[in-house]
């Protein structure tokens, strides 16, 4: 039986250190703190949480220092590793250490794969991952599958489908994971340069049922939730490479006429034009929801962590 008391003092690092009844208590939590995130609360109130983003970031960032205002409590940190002391030298070990002096919690972004976890290793508070290079994004797997019971009531029985670039994009990562806990039918989309790592499909396979394609016209109408991802320019080693792929696929209302009517798409956003933003008004569109629904979740994972929430 899971209780608030397994959460209390937890990093969140990956996914995959969560089993299905944990992640089912977090997505319960959340749905608990929707009124509280139109009226405010001081359950957190004395609490400081560090916010050190060594990429660029929008909803993420800005999401939890909602959350955390939100509870009562108080944010400190920086956006970029330039307002830091990494520029003079200083070590990531070093930075986290130095950073709980003055912080009950600390929430990371960092360019290496690995470094929430090497991070953790070396802070006495609770870490928890924003994103980590190409690696894993935890907290949007969370919301994206709170999104998904808020949507459509359930996970259980979907056919949902990632699209775009299931190579590099963090998020589809622990979104595998994460679905792969679930009785869901997977389908995975991407050029042959972008498909889903390999480790993953070996990870998840034999859980769940997995499906890879190349295109999506044929698969479109069996689909109930389709997660779209942009093609991450970053990332890419080589820009030839990147210059091959991009581009690849486009959701527009034409190719949405073959589309169930219930449909859902979601996309961690920022999109480039991977998605039409004539979709944007359309029932289908649910991105702008999840970016609202990014808040309650990171309410409950705060909540949770730092020892707020009574059973």
């Amino acid at each position: 039986m899971v209780s608030a008391s397994d959460f209390v003092g937890r990093d969140i690092i990956s996914i995959k250190d969560f089993t299905r009844d944990e992640i089912d208590y977090i997505l319960r939590v959340a749905g608990e703190m929707e009124p509280l995130a139109k009226t405010g609360s001081d359950m957190l109130k004395g609490k400081i949480m560090a916010t050190l983003f060594f990429e660029p970031s929008t909803r993420t960032r800005l999401s939890f220092e909602t959350a955390m205002y939100k509870l009562g409590g108080s944010v400190i940190g920086f956006s970029g590793p330039e307002a830091s002391s990494i520029m003079k030298g200083e070590s990531l070990a070093d930075t986290v250490r130095v950073v709980e002096k003055y912080a009950s919690i600390i929430v990371l972004r960092h360019p290496a794969e690995g470094a929430a976890r090497f991070a953790a290793e070396y802070a006495n508070v609770p870490v928890i991952n924003a994103g980590s290079g190409a690696e894993e994004h935890p907290t949007q797997a969370l919301l994206d599958l709170y999104t998904i019971v808020r949507e459509k009531g359930q996970i259980d029985g979907l056919t949902i489908a990632l699209m775009g670039d299931l190579k590099y994009a963090r998020t589809i990562h622990s979104l595998a994971y994460a679905l792969s806990l679930y009785k869901v039918r997977l389908i995975f989309i991407s050029p042959e340069l972008l498909r889903m790592r390999r480790e993953i499909l070996e990870d998840i396979r034999g859980r769940v049922e997995v499906y890879e394609q190349t295109s999506i016209e044929d698969v479109l109408p069996e689909i109930d939730v389709l997660y779209v991802t942009r093609i991450q320019k970053e990332r890419f080693p080589d820009i030839a490479e990147y210059a091959k792929v991009r581009g690849s696929y486009r959701i527009d209302l034409a190719i949405l006429k073959k589309a169930k009517k219930d449909l859902i798409i979601l996309h961690p956003l920022p999109r480039v034009d991977e998605v039409s933003v004539e979709v944007d008004s359309t029932p289908f569109a649910k991105y702008f929801q999840q970016v609202e629904n990014g808040v309650v979740l990171r309410m409950a994972l705060l909540a949770l962590v730092l020892g707020a929430i009574k059973e």
